[in-house]
């Protein structure tokens, strides 16, 4: 089996027949022609195998994105889309019926939180976000009518890890499907399907993409359940536009060695600051002190370019802190390849109550760090000028 970097470069791109361009081709196209109607029927059956008809079913160059993300997530098949949370509410979606009970962890994506535990619950579906390092929690929420548990691991902001192997066997003892968002470890570092999981969940934005210029979403499953999930989406419009799936398969050759250099600056820069004076707590899973280190080990190829912390002061503290950096930046999302900073609180967290976002941990001091492939040396100084300024 061909590594991650030659997987980056080639799969699921081979030069194009006609032309010969290494480039794969944007088709932006809305609608496909047909020289004989006959044709029809099996482009509307087979869409993306034998044909196509439409782009908001599927599109050549968005099916060569689905090829390549279900290769490196070791699924039967992919399904792109116009946004981290269009791949995730659709995937949930296409596994719902009347009835279902759906068990997640507490610990997720201010998005997927909102969507888990105020619009499905509106829509007549029961819910419950249980102790996400807790597993007996965990067990202890499985009802007769589960049909979904959904994780995070690593999760979003406090970097906590979820037995995944654990879970999917908890999940399908019970006859229920595990999702795992993955968009924290990145397919270079973690491979669910491997673990058990039935789907995978990117926000492509991310890790994926690296380069901060577009929004996208992917879904990573067998090619039954990605089927499912594709006709939910054919009804639901959360299709991706073939320019921003270019991109991201131009974004993807230089995946691998670009999350290994986050992975490798982020172990320095969490060592620093877990001996800085100004820092109160540092949560990332290649430390050896984070209390899931060893399941890390077990169930990651590598710790990830994601981490946080918390400052030793208020939280005007931790505002000055992030904008008083000059290498990196005050803003949302993460992934790419420039290192971004945040507090939860009041950016990405803000679906949560106050107590909400205490009993997961995640006080207002608290600052998440995305990190990028500058130059350890100069982040680490970076860090280093903003804390003394404190």
């Amino acid at each position: 089996m061909p590594g991650d970097s030659t997987k980056s470069v080639h799969e699921a791109e081979p030069f194009d027949e006609q032309t010969g361009s290494l480039v794969a081709p944007i088709y932006e196209t809305s609608t496909f022609g047909f020289s004989r109607a006959e044709d029809v029927p099996t482009a509307v059956a087979n869409s993306g195998v034998k044909g196509y008809t439409y782009s908001r079913w599927d599109n050549p160059t968005v099916v060569r994105l689905e090829k390549k993300l279900a290769a490196f997530e070791r699924g039967g098949a992919g399904a792109a889309f116009a946004s981290g949370m269009a791949a995730i509410t659709t995937s949930i979606f296409a596994s719902l019926k009347k009835g279902t009970h759906v068990l997640a962890i507490r610990d997720l994506y201010g998005g997927t939180y909102g969507f888990l535990h105020d619009i499905l619950p509106g829509l007549g579906f029961s819910t419950d976000l249980v102790d996400t390092t807790d597993f007996g929690s965990l067990e202890r929420g499985v009802r007769k009518n589960t049909g979904i548990v959904y994780i995070e691991s690593p999760t979003n902001p406090t970097l906590k890890l979820v037995d995944i192997e654990r879970s999917a066997r908890l999940a399908h003892s019970n006859g229920a499907l595990l999702m795992v968002d993955n968009t924290f470890a990145s397919p270079i570092n973690q491979n669910p399907i491997e673990l058990g999981a039935d789907v995978v969940l990117h926000s492509a934005t991310k890790y994926l993409n690296g380069h901060a210029d577009l929004i996208a979403g992917a879904a990573v499953a067998s090619s039954e359940m990605i089927h499912k999930i594709k006709m939910t989406r054919r009804e639901f419009g959360g299709t991706l536009d073939p320019l921003p799936a270019w991109l991201i398969l131009r974004g993807m050759k230089t995946m691998a060695i670009r999350v290994r250099q986050q992975n490798a600056n982020a172990m320095v820069l969490a060592e620093f600051l877990s001996t800085h004076r100004r820092v109160a707590a540092v949560h990332y899973p290649g430390l050896r002190a984070h209390p899931q280190h060893q399941l890390a080990k077990k169930q990651m190829k590598g710790f990830g370019g994601m981490l946080s912390f918390e400052v030793k002061g208020t939280t005007k503290d931790a505002m000055k802190f992030t904008e008083s950096l000059e290498v990196a930046t005050l803003a949302a999302s993460l992934g790419g390849v420039e290192t971004l900073v945040s507090q939860p609180y009041n950016m990405t967290h803000t679906q949560m109550s106050a107590k909400e976002r205490a009993d997961t941990g995640i006080p207002e001091t608290l600052v998440r760090v995305s990190v990028g492939i500058e130059d350890a040396d100069d982040l680490v100084d970076d860090f280093k000028r903003a804390l003394a300024g404190l």
